[in-house]
C-alpha cells in the first residue's frame, strides 16, 4: 500500500500530525482518484479535434463562399463563358426524352458555374480552398522546417539588400509594399493585378511615399493608395 514514494510520504506525515487526520484523507482520495491518463495523449487528441473541426469548418465556409461569388458578376461571367467554349451549358437543354424542365436546367447551370469556379479560376484572397497543411496539426508538425526556411530566407534578405545594396526585383517590392501597408498575404493576394501595378508605380516600397501616400486617408485605410 505504501509502495509509492508519495503515499508513504504522507503516511509518515499522517503520524507524525495525527491531529490532521482530515488533511491527509483529502491528500489520500485526491491521490486516488487523480485521472491517471497521459497527459501527451490529451494534448494530442485535443490537438487532432480543433485539427477537424478547423478542415471541415472551412470546407463548408468555402462551399458558401464559391455560391456567393457565383453570383458576382466578374466571376459568373467568367465562368459562363469558360463553359460555353467547352460546351457544358449546352447539354442542359436536351430535347426529347431527356428534356428537363426550367427549374432543373437552372439548378444544373448553377452548379456547372460553381464548379468552374472552383476548379478553373484563380481565386485569391480569403476564398481560396482550404489547404490541409493550414490545419493545427499540419501546422504545429512543420513549426521546425518553418522556422529554419524563415531563418534562411531572412538571413539572405539581410546578406543581399542591407549587406550587399542589392536592388529590390518586383517581387520584393511587392513584399515591402504587403508590410508597409499591415495586410495578411491573403488580403494581398486578393488586389487584382492592375492595383498592383499601381503600387509599384507610386513606389510604395519606400516607406516615405508610403506615408505620403497614405497621410490624406489615415491611418489603416488602403483605398486611395490602391
Amino acid at each position: 500500500l505504501l509502495s509509492s514514494s508519495g503515499n508513504s510520504l504522507d503516511y509518515d506525515y499522517m503520524l507524525d500530525h495525527p491531529e490532521k487526520y482530515y488533511s491527509h484523507y483529502y491528500a489520500y482520495y485526491r491521490r486516488r482518484l487523480a485521472p491517471k491518463v497521459d497527459v501527451r495523449i490529451v494534448i494530442l487528441v485535443t490537438v487532432v479535434a480543433i485539427s477537424i473541426f478547423q478542415y471541415y469548418s472551412w470546407w463548408a465556409s468555402y462551399t458558401e463562399a464559391i455560391t456567393y461569388l457565383s453570383t458576382v458578376p466578374k466571376y459568373r461571367i467568367q465562368a459562363t463563358e469558360i463553359a460555353k467554349q467547352l460546351g457544358l451549358l449546352n447539354k442542359t437543354k436536351e430535347k426529347g426524352k431527356n428534356r428537363r424542365s426550367k427549374d432543373e436546367i437552372r439548378e444544373q447551370e448553377e452548379e456547372i458555374i460553381r464548379d468552374i469556379i472552383k476548379n478553373k479560376i484563380d481565386i485569391k484572397g480569403g476564398y481560396q480552398k482550404p489547404e490541409i497543411l493550414d490545419i493545427l496539426l499540419c501546422k504545429i508538425v512543420l513549426f521546425p522546417y518553418c522556422l529554419c526556411a524563415y531563418v534562411v530566407w531572412y538571413c539572405k534578405w539581410i546578406y543581399r539588400f542591407t549587406i550587399c545594396r542589392e536592388e529590390y526585383g518586383d517581387e520584393e517590392k511587392l513584399y515591402v509594399i504587403r508590410k508597409n501597408m499591415k495586410m495578411s498575404q491573403a488580403q494581398f493576394d486578393s488586389l487584382e493585378e492592375e492595383q498592383r501595378e499601381t503600387l509599384l508605380k507610386r513606389q510604395l516600397w519606400i516607406k516615405d511615399n508610403y506615408e505620403v501616400s497614405s497621410s490624406g486617408s489615415g491611418r489603416g485605410q488602403q483605398n486611395s493608395i490602391m
